[in-house]
């Protein structure tokens, strides 16, 4: 019986059940995939959750938002990748160690070079701009992968302190306040949100602020998946710039996790079709 599960706060309006449940029954492996909501402050709270992975009673784990970097202190080893990263999205036992891995790089790539190829833009040529907005374990994965591939990252997030944190962390990030003035002065051909902002049920929220112009001929990629069209991808779409959520990026991710806990591929069609109607 394999038990999967995710920790995060909140967690309720995660579809990764309805993901690895698809992904269980393409494989005919009896099991099932729990929700493991873990107020931020909880630390007894994640270190015993993970005990349960390290006496084989849970087989693996996702982590999301607020607990990415909260989990490293409680892991035996983490991939070169997570390291490099300082956050953590997959956790499994393995050798009796358990290890820390990250899969938001990869699939939050995977998935923006598919919606650029499918835009036909041209930011996919080296050297081009890039503001991420939050300075949270999924802002770090995503810097990660955009520095990896030539891009040129500025951070901005409302804890400023955090988020110079995050470019301390990395080479070659910029950091500007977050404000309107500020941000007015950024050359952007991409934008990516890695804040909560705009999540159900706070569908009414946008991490771009009030009263700033989006920047003519950017694309917009917001990490938040649910609803299906956020505020953020709304206001852009309404103005013009091709922009998208990140339910792809949460498939692809969980295609690479499924594999790590099982040592199955699952079909990319498989997922999609799982969550396509939700």
């Amino acid at each position: 019986m394999i038990h999967l599960g995710l920790i995060g706060y909140p967690v309720g309006h995660s579809l990764s059940p309805k993901l690895h449940t698809a992904a269980l029954q393409a494989c005919k492996l009896e099991g099932d995939y729990s929700l493991f909501p873990i107020r931020p402050d909880d630390m007894q709270g994640l270190k015993d959750l993970l005990a349960r992975v390290r006496s084989s009673e849970i087989t693996g784990l996702n982590v999301t938002i607020p607990h990415k970097q909260n989990v490293v202190r409680f892991l035996d080893e983490l991939t070169p990748t997570a390291k490099a990263i300082g956050a953590v999205s997959v956790i499994y036992l393995k050798e009796n160690k358990l290890i820390g891995d990250n899969a938001d790089a990869a699939g939050f790539l995977s998935d923006l070079n598919g919606f650029l190829d499918k835009e036909n833009t041209d930011l996919k040529e080296k050297g081009q701009n890039v503001l991420v907005l939050g300075a949270g374990g999924s802002a770090r994965a995503i810097a990660h992968a955009l520095l990896n591939n030539g891009w040129n990252v500025t951070i901005s997030a409302r804890r400023t302190e955090q988020a110079n944190e995050l470019a301390r962390s990395f080479q070659n990030i910029k950091v500007v306040e977050y404000n309107v003035q500020a941000l007015k002065s950024v050359e952007l051909g991409l934008i990516v949100n890695t804040t909560p902002l705009g999540m159900t049920p706070n569908i009414d929220q946008s991490p771009w602020l009030e009263n700033l112009p989006f920047p003519s001929h950017a694309v917009i990629y917001d990490l938040v998946y649910n609803p299906r069209e956020t505020k953020l991808v709304k206001d852009a779409s309404a103005a013009g710039l091709f922009a998208t959520t990140g339910l792809g990026m949460l498939i692809e991710q969980a295609m690479l996790g499924f594999h790590l806990w099982t040592g199955k591929h699952i079909p990319r069609e498989i997922m999609s079709s799982a969550v396509e109607e939700v």
